[in-house]
């Protein structure tokens, strides 16, 4: 056997404040391979999180195939649009939800990192967040403001996260990031600037694999997940028939399920993708290799 071995290495994945998206299926795939993870969770959506946590309401999916409990090393508050407290407006300094986290800042975070765990704490970080507050906004109905954020959120963030976490993380260490198809295919609905962030994520993963591995001797991937009904992705208004479409329509013609993406990650975490860098992976089913849909007269087409 060929086992995919993370024991005796710690990840950080940020962008996790529920069960059902990618990132958390990420960290539990994670750690069924033996890594300890630690989370970034948004600083609004933190309290709720921590109290379904303590309460028991996410047992079910913190189970671990071999019978362990998922356990989380610590959580800490994040806002990835900001890289330092002088970076924060007023007004969210004082809101309620931001004003007694501490520094919830990207920087503010890695300064905490070192204070917990040392110079050179880190295997593996995973950028799993994103934010498009006008992603329901047709490309030309979009503000400035709105595009701008979303490139903010959503691509600078990941470049931010390399130069911040690099210092941390140990030689061979692992990146990944989470893209979509967006990026370079047209997916009316996907608005808001949306598709340009995920295009620029690509473009940086490369530009940084080269930059990080010559600097930090770090690998920089990205993962380009198919379609699910996350609580984010459910924002965009049609994911469902997203889903449904891409399940007629790719050459494996199955549900995309979260774990798909998470065992996908701990492979390119893990020394057996020591090889591997600058790269998107497709993990969809190959639905980016199609040039054009199935006709409903194809789908029941005997195959024999």
């Amino acid at each position: 056997m060929l086992p995919i071995d993370l024991r005796g290495k710690r990840a950080f994945v940020a962008g996790v404040s529920d069960d059902g998206g990618f990132g958390f299926s990420i960290a539990k795939s994670l750690a069924e391979a033996g890594a300890s993870v630690c989370l970034g969770s948004w600083p609004p959506a933190l309290g709720i999180f921590q109290k379904l946590l303590e309460r028991g309401k996410m047992d079910a999916s913190m189970s671990l195939s071999d019978g362990r409990k998922l356990e989380f090393e610590k959580i800490y508050p994040l806002d990835a649009a900001y890289d330092s407290m002088a970076d924060v407006p007023a007004d969210i300094r004082e809101n309620k939800r931001y004003k007694d986290q501490g520094d919830f800042t990207i920087q503010g975070v890695v300064e905490q990192f070192k204070k917990d765990f040392g110079e050179k704490p880190l295997d593996i970080v995973v950028h799993s967040l994103a934010n498009g507050p006008e992603v329901k906004n047709e490309l030309l109905d979009t503000s400035r403001n709105g595009y701008l954020t979303a490139i903010s959120v959503s691509a600078y963030s990941n470049v931010s996260f390399v130069r911040n976490f690099g210092p941390l993380m140990r030689e061979g260490g692992s990146f990944l990031s989470l893209t979509y198809m967006a990026g370079e295919r047209v997916i009316p609905g996907y608005g808001g600037g949306m598709s340009t962030a995920k295009a620029a994520l690509e473009a940086d993963t490369r530009t940084l694999s080269y930059e990080a591995g010559r600097r930090f001797g770090i690998r920089i991937n990205t993962i380009s997940a198919g379609p699910w009904a996350s609580r984010a992705a459910s924002a965009i208004g049609f994911i469902d028939m997203m889903i449904e479409y891409c399940e007629k329509n790719s050459p494996l013609p199955r549900k995309m399920e979260p774990t798909d993406v998470g065992n996908a990650a701990a492979f390119l975490a893990s020394p057996m993708a020591a090889a591997i860098t600058g790269s998107v992976v497709y993990v969809d089913n190959g639905y980016h290799a199609m040039g054009m849909a199935v006709s409903p007269e194809a789908l029941n087409t005997p195959t024999g």
